[in-house]
């Protein structure tokens, strides 16, 4: 992955509402990471944590992993990888908050959830500028056949549920990438999981939730990472998990500091 083609895709997520970044994981990281996610909803299960949920999904063919923020450092390294950072930033912000950390791995029969956008589920309409982000880690090959997320192009644009069209089901697309890619989607883009269709091929995603600074996360960081989690992290994650006591005034404790530096760098002294 090189600068211009990080460039590029901004510069598409800012246009199109969505982008895709090839390469931004080695084969063999991609491949270990998948090995993790697996290890992680065995975890999960021992711990008596759903991965199947009704409320979502037509069958158990679609594993989902809650909190992995907490079951493994891989995740807490790739929610904070910097081409994921810079691609949320370019469309949020350089304040943010992480929302939400979670796996869906559709295995063949798995079928699709409703049509959804991320924002309009958090927040009324009229959805006029983008209050949230999802990055999605692409550990397998993900092509419509295996599953890949449905999306309709455009919708980004639409701001009232009225916008959405009789028609809309016709109008989705595969999202469609090699293994190791990050897809960009703006969270007012209307899309759903896809059915997998195949005999014998996971697809394996990963969805880091990302949301402006003001929007109360899906998940209370607090009471999701167990004590010794939270004591390994820096005060730069902390600040976009929400852990401290400023977490949704939308400037962090690392905020505050990059901005008195700027402002020092200019002789200024810092302002509120």
């Amino acid at each position: 992955m090189t600068g211009d083609t990080l460039a590029e895709a901004k510069a598409a997520l800012a246009e199109d509402g969505w982008c895709v970044v090839p390469d931004v994981l080695e084969p063999a990281a991609a491949a270990q990471a998948l090995e993790r996610l697996w290890a992680a909803a065995a975890e999960v299960a021992r711990r008596g944590v759903p991965t199947f949920m009704p409320v979502l999904d037509p069958n158990a063919s679609n594993v989902r992993v809650f909190y992995l923020l907490e079951l493994d450092a891989l995740f807490r390294e790739l929610i904070r990888h910097p081409a994921a950072v810079e691609l949320v930033q370019s469309l949020l912000g350089r304040s943010f908050l992480i929302s939400n950390f979670t796996a869906n791995i559709a295995r063949p029969g798995s079928q699709s959830m409703a049509l959804h956008s991320d924002q309009s589920l958090v927040v009324p309409e009229p959805w006029i500028q983008p209050w949230a982000l999802n990055i999605i880690w692409c550990l397998t090959d993900v092509r419509f056949e295996n599953g890949a997320t449905l999306f309709i192009p455009g919708s980004h644009r639409w701001t009232r549920r009225a916008d959405v069209p009789a028609d809309a089901d016709r109008r989705l697309r595969p999202f469609e990438a090699k293994a190791g890619s990050i897809i960009a989607m703006d969270g007012r883009v209307w899309h759903t999981s896809g059915a997998n269709i195949t005999a014998d091929q996971d697809r394996a995603l990963l969805f880091g939730y990302y949301s402006r600074a003001f929007l109360r996360p899906q998940v209370n960081w607090n009471a999701a990472l167990s004590p010794q989690t939270q004591a390994g992290l820096d005060p730069q994650m902390r600040g976009w998990l929400g852990l401290d006591a400023d977490a949704n005034t939308g400037e962090s404790a690392a905020d505050m500091r990059y901005l008195a530096d700027q402002f020092a760098a200019r002789g200024e002294p810092a302002r509120r």
